[in-house]
């Protein structure tokens, strides 16, 4: 993780430097870098945020899909940059074994979230349902009609 941070700060050196040097690179691209650069001050941060933690005090605070989740996010991260710094490099990051292993990474980060979905997903009630289903469905029978509370037809009650 100090290699990365060492990464992302000299690489921020460069960019300074380079903001000096317009002429090395085309006009038209100086937002895009000058935003690269911001972007790059942020990763910096957050890593410098996340370095001052310990991992193993980091990890107790945190259930298991939780640190799954930390430990997917920080080697994409990982292999995102290094990604960059291929592309950095003039080398074609498509045909490198880090397109592979980000692809790898991808498949279990997908994986986690269909198991915090299915956490998360609303438990069925048998109980409440077959209530539900059983008053829905219910109709009177036609002995019950009859012993309601008002009283039948034609007959009369008896007064003492």
């Amino acid at each position: 993780m100090k290699s990365i941070i060492s990464f992302v700060s000299s690489f921020q050196m460069e960019m300074s430097e380079d903001d000096i040097n317009m002429e090395e690179y085309p006009t038209e691209i100086h937002d895009y870098l000058a935003a690269f650069e911001k972007s790059l001050g942020s990763v910096d941060e957050m890593l410098k945020t996340m370095m001052s933690v310990s991992r193993s005090e980091l990890l107790q605070k945190l259930d298991p899909l939780e640190q799954a989740k930390l430990d997917l996010v920080s080697v994409y991260t990982l292999n995102s940059m290094f990604w960059v710094y291929l592309a950095t490099q003039g080398i074609n990051p498509k045909e490198h074994p880090v397109k592979q292993e980000l692809e790898r990474i991808r498949t279990y980060m997908n994986k986690v979230k269909e198991i915090a979905d299915k956490k998360k997903a609303s438990k069925l009630n048998k109980g409440a349902a077959s209530r539900f289903v059983r008053n829905a469905l219910w109709e009177p029978n036609t002995e019950n009609e009859h012993s309601s509370k008002t009283p039948a037809k034609g007959k009369k009650r008896k007064t003492d």
